[in-house]
C-alpha cells in the first residue's frame, strides 16, 4: 500500500516538473523574443553597435553584449541587476570581466568608454 502512495507522489512529482519545465522554456523563448526587439531597437539607435564592437572584441558573449548595450544607456549596476535576472553583485563581477575581455585601462570608466564606443571600435576621448 505505502508503494502504491510512494509511485502516486512520484508521479505527481514529475507531472509538476514537466509543468514547470514547460513555463520556464516558454519564458526563454520570450526573453529571447524580447531581446532580440530590443537588439534591434537599439542598434537602429545606436548606429550598428553591437556588430562594430563584435569587430573590435569578437570574444564578447551574447551576455557581454547585452551589459555593454546597458552601459552605453548609461544604467547603474542596481538597474541592470533585474534586467539580466542576476544580483548586482553578478553585475559587478559581469563588468569586471568585460573590463577584462576589452583590456581597459582601471582608470577608464566602463560606461563612459561604452559611451563613447564609436567606428570600428575607436574610442573617442
Amino acid at each position: 500500500m505505502q508503494s502504491i502512495k510512494d509511485s502516486q507522489a512520484i508521479e505527481d512529482i514529475h507531472a509538476h516538473i514537466q509543468k514547470i519545465s514547460k513555463v520556464l522554456e516558454k519564458n526563454a523563448k520570450d526573453e529571447e523574443n524580447e531581446w532580440h526587439l530590443f537588439d534591434n531597437g537599439f542598434n537602429k539607435v545606436h548606429e550598428d553597435f553591437f556588430d562594430r564592437l563584435i569587430k573590435a572584441y569578437p570574444e564578447l558573449t551574447a551576455q557581454d553584449l547585452r551589459l555593454a548595450a546597458y552601459l552605453r544607456m548609461n544604467l547603474t549596476t542596481k538597474e541592470i541587476a533585474p534586467l539580466l535576472n542576476i544580483s548586482t553583485r553578478g553585475v559587478e563581477i559581469k563588468r569586471y570581466r568585460l573590463r577584462k575581455k576589452i583590456h581597459l585601462d582601471e582608470h577608464e570608466n566602463l560606461n563612459d568608454y561604452m559611451i563613447r564606443f564609436k567606428v570600428l571600435g575607436v574610442y573617442i576621448r
